[in-house]
């Protein structure tokens, strides 16, 4: 579905903070579930595009509203149809984006809901990339603007595959039919919009306040790195807290106290990434547990915090370092 923790570019490779590998998990047990397992990426040509046919949306035709589909009549299409039910106004949405959606899915021929965010409260926050997000999504999605209202039918080579997904009750030869609100999208190139906070302690870094998606500069002073932890807001948004379970949208840039040098960044990948605070290192759960969606942190993560005398292998990281990031804390789910 996700990786399970926040990722370090380094020449060897992809290592984590929390020291575990990438995972790919089964989340969509019931009906009220707004995560998708990671559907097989699929090595068909790209699919065409049709209008229809489609389902009627019977009641909950607002966006925000909790959608009722009647079942699927007929045969359904073999291409993925879609249709902008509610046309909105806001950014338009790319491939390799993240899109923030509040969605219904569920399938064409009994009608059975197998995912519905509006149950859970919780809107699915995912990147319309390979493996990534139901193919289908990845192909009918782009082009479509923030506001909007998209119904679409998704065959089993564009949903999850011939294996299907049992647990979510989904055979291999099922179409789905989905209508999705997009919320909000985000890219590399997003970043906190929140009121700036001044920037009084000389013995911290400090960190600057564009907000033009750009990476923002961080200039370690020469001193002794603090003993214990240090989260501080650099932008202050008004969004709603994070908490010690939360999974966030963010873009970040960690450097090294004693040398300043750079040795990890989303910015650098070009993308923001999808953290739990579950599962990064403490000295991340404790700084962002409590902070607000659209706000940029400096995070000071000392070594029993961070890796102390075990950091990973390749990532240039020496034992005992003192961390310094700015993370810019884009959505919650």
């Amino acid at each position: 579905m996700r990786r399970r923790s926040l990722m370090i570019a380094v020449p060897a490779g992809l290592v984590t903070l929390a020291g575990c590998g990438d995972d790919k998990s089964d989340s969509s047990k019931t009906s009220d579930s707004a995560s998708p397992s990671a559907p097989q990426p699929s090595a068909a040509p790209s699919p065409k595009i049709v209008a229809g046919p489609l389902p009627a949306v019977t009641a909950g035709t607002k966006f925000g509203e909790k959608p009722t589909i009647a079942k699927g009549s007929g045969a359904p299409s073999k291409d993925i149809a879609v249709k902008t039910l509610i046309t909105g106004s806001g950014r338009t949405v790319a491939e390799n984006d993240f899109v923030q959606a509040d969605f219904v899915g569920q399938i064409w021929d009994t009608g059975k809901v197998f995912a519905n965010s509006y149950e859970s409260k919780t809107p699915l926050i995912a990147q319309l990339a390979q493996g990534q997000i139901w193919e289908g999504w990845r192909f009918a999605l782009p082009g479509k603007k923030v506001g909007s209202r998209v119904e679409l039918s998704v065959p089993p080579n564009w949903g999850y595959g011939p294996q299907g997904n049992p647990q979510a009750g989904v055979k291999g030869t099922d179409t789905l039919v989905f209508v999705v609100d997009l919320k909000d999208v985000f890219n590399g190139k997003s970043s906190a919009q929140g009121k700036k906070v001044p920037q009084d302690d000389a013995a911290l870094p400090k960190v600057g306040t564009n907000t033009d998606g750009g990476a923002p500069s961080v200039d370690v002073p020469k001193t002794n790195a603090p003993k214990k932890l240090v989260a501080n807001y650099i932008l202050e948004g008004d969004g709603e807290e994070l908490k010690a379970d939360s999974t966030a949208l963010v873009q970040y840039k960690g450097v090294l106290w004693d040398t300043g040098k750079e040795f990890d960044s989303t910015y650098g990948r070009k993308s923001p990434t999808l953290i739990s605070l579950q599962q990064v290192v403490k000295g991340w759960a404790q700084g962002l547990t409590g902070k607000k969606i659209g706000s940029r942190v400096l995070i000071v993560v000392p070594p029993a915090l961070g890796y102390g005398d075990n950091p990973p292998q390749g990532s240039g990281i020496k034992k005992d370092s003192t961390m310094v990031f700015t993370v810019d804390i884009l959505a919650k789910m």
